[in-house]
């Protein structure tokens, strides 16, 4: 692996690309620390801003998706989460709205239009945000007291002129994705999403060490030394889950008509279908998340407020609390559903026969058209239910830990999550770009003779 790095660095092309981008990302993360001006960053540091509440949730959920950090409040504050949400939005409407499902047909003309409402409406979710972001630090007099007012409780200068900030820090992540998805290498938005959780690791391997109890104690929340052999060996084998799902497919053979033409005799090859086991990646656990955040918000403002009857609210909003049964069932239960959604969305098996078809391929065994269509929605929809039950698990294992081995939350995400699948997805992607330029260039990837890494096959 080690000749491998030096190897990439004896590419021009492909040392640009990786120096490129790793100058774009030390940019976003110096970007990250400068703050937003007027706001008390030394209250808010020292624990007055969201923590166990449903607001805090929110924003451990904005810093894990978005690469921002909306506890820290800087100019990249609301991360690249408008984006993602707008070019979600977009990609749904693509499926239901003729106009955009034309423009969605028409190739790389199509596409940047699409791409162009898509920056439009990120400018939208940025104000809308940055709105309930600004209000929320004004509520929480995190806000000088000369910059106060009656305008969202800001004076109407500094609230445009913050909320100016948040915008541009989006736009301009965005910008910085664009760039390197240009002139980088992978994905850019991916990456941006990736350094915002890889950064995270040193903090909680920093905190284990400085907690770390060499000696007998009694104490079930010390963390000794068979609880760290546990948190490491659990690691281990959830990355390896991780990458195994991931990279986890059912391969479907497909049979190619002969052709005669002439004395000759054309087509007839035998290759496979790739059909992915976990076809959403990480957009159930991403919806479900959001999604469950808003119960235990909505309770808890009803058992606060004089609705009758409070006792009534006040169950419902502990009991939508992270470790709590209820909330684990709807957990799992939004991202059955959601998987399910997503692959409804994004898999067209009718689309997919009519392709075969027109090919001249063929399932053996099937006639092309509606019975191919109809073998393969079967099939996806079983192999959704397995990569559904995984994204469950490796959702819930977080709050499963931090209950049996009593972590904290910070230490326990690196063992699942979200942040664990975007990070082992989107490092598998940069390897394999890494690994096609070298092969491309006669040079070993980074399994040697072995050759690319491959998906599991079923």
């Amino acid at each position: 692996m080690f000749s491998t790095f030096i190897n990439i660095f004896k590419i021009p092309e492909l040392r640009n690309k990786v120096l490129f981008t790793l100058a774009m990302l030390a940019i976003y993360r110096i970007g990250f620390y400068v703050p937003v001006p007027g706001v008390d960053q030394r209250a808010m540091g020292t624990g007055s801003a969201p923590g166990g509440s449903g607001f805090g949730d929110l924003a451990r959920q904005f810093q894990i998706l978005t690469g921002g950090n909306l506890q820290r409040s800087t100019i990249f504050g609301l991360g690249i989460m408008p984006y993602i949400s707008a070019s979600i939005i977009f990609q749904l409407l693509a499926t239901f709205v003729p106009s955009l499902e034309k423009l969605a047909r028409e190739g790389e003309t199509g596409r940047k239009k699409i791409n162009e409402y898509t920056r439009y409406a990120t400018v939208g979710l940025c104000i809308i945000q940055g709105m309930i972001w600004l209000r929320y630090l004004a509520d929480s007099q995190f806000v000088f007291p000369n910059y106060t007012g009656r305008f969202l409780g800001l004076s109407f200068g500094y609230f445009v002129f913050s909320l100016m900030i948040l915008t541009t820090g989006t736009i301009f992540l965005m910008w910085l994705g664009e760039q390197i998805d240009e002139y980088g290498i992978g994905n850019g938005i991916s990456l941006i999403i990736m350094a915002g959780i890889v950064t995270d690791i040193p903090g909680a391997v920093i905190y284990i060490w400085q907690n770390l109890n060499l000696g007998r104690t009694a104490n079930p929340d010390a963390i000794d030394i068979p609880k760290v052999v546990i948190l490491i060996v659990m690691f281990v084998a959830i990355v390896a889950g991780a990458i195994l799902i991931t990279q986890g497919q059912r391969r479907i053979p497909i049979q190619q008509a002969k052709q005669t033409r002439g004395r000759r005799v054309y087509g007839g090859q035998r290759q496979y279908l790739p059909l992915r086991v976990n076809h959403g990646g990480v957009m159930p656990i991403i919806f479900a998340s959001s999604m469950l955040i808003f119960p235990g918000l909505l309770f808890n403002a009803a058992a606060n407020s004089m609705i009758w009857p409070r006792s009534f609210w006040s169950f419902l909003s502990e009991s939508f609390g992270q470790s709590e049964y209820i909330y684990i069932v709807s957990y799992v239960v939004a991202v059955y559903f959601f998987a399910y959604f997503w692959t409804t969305v994004q898999f067209r098996p009718k689309e997919m026969a009519n392709s075969l078809r027109d090919y001249g391929s063929f399932i053996p065994g099937l006639r092309p058209g509606k019975r191919t269509a109809d073998y393969l929605e079967r099939v996806m929809g079983r192999i959704t239910y397995v990569g559904a039950a995984f994204l469950a698990l490796i959702a819930l294992i977080p709050t499963l830990v931090t209950d049996w081995l009593r972590v904290p939350f910070t230490v326990s995400t690196l063992l699942g999550g979200t942040g664990l699948l975007i990070v082992v997805s989107v490092a598998l992607d940069l390897v394999q770009r890494i690994e096609a330029n070298l092969i491309m260039r006669n040079y070993e990837g980074f399994l040697g003779s072995e050759g690319p890494i491959k998906g599991s096959r079923t």
